[in-house]
């Protein structure tokens, strides 16, 4: 089993910035194996969104709605992986969460999230 611990969250003004962090730990053999982690969020009456998206290569994703101002990275292991939100926006207010993909599946992980408040 894995689990994951989310952090780094918390209440900004537009414009600023904030790193969320994800950290793995639990089976090594599927620790050892995890081949891309992703960020997603689910604000307030809305539906899971994923944000950002990283493989074991490097490759990576983005919502087009953070395109441009969030950038995801990974330490080498693949056990972190970061979330650098820049020029947050009141839309970007929700409840981050991260999962990691196992072979061709997503592990459907859920930590207690970060919470990320963007207010005036």
């Amino acid at each position: 089993q894995v689990q994951v611990v989310e952090s780094g969250g918390g209440l900004v003004q537009p414009g600023e910035s904030l790193r969320l962090t994800c950290a793995a730990s639990g089976s090594i053999n599927i620790i050892n194996n995890i081949n891309a982690m992703q960020w997603y969020r689910q604000g307030p009456g809305k539906e899971r969104e994923m944000v950002a998206g990283i493989t074991l290569g490097g490759h990576t994703n983005y919502a087009d709605s953070v395109k441009g101002r969030f950038s995801i990275s990974r330490d080498r292991a693949m056990n972190h992986v970061y979330l650098q939100m820049n020029d947050l926006k009141p839309e970007d207010t929700a409840v981050y969460y991260c999962d990691a993909r196992y072979g061709s599946t997503w592990l459907g992980l859920r930590g207690q999230g970060t919470q990320v408040t963007v207010s005036s």
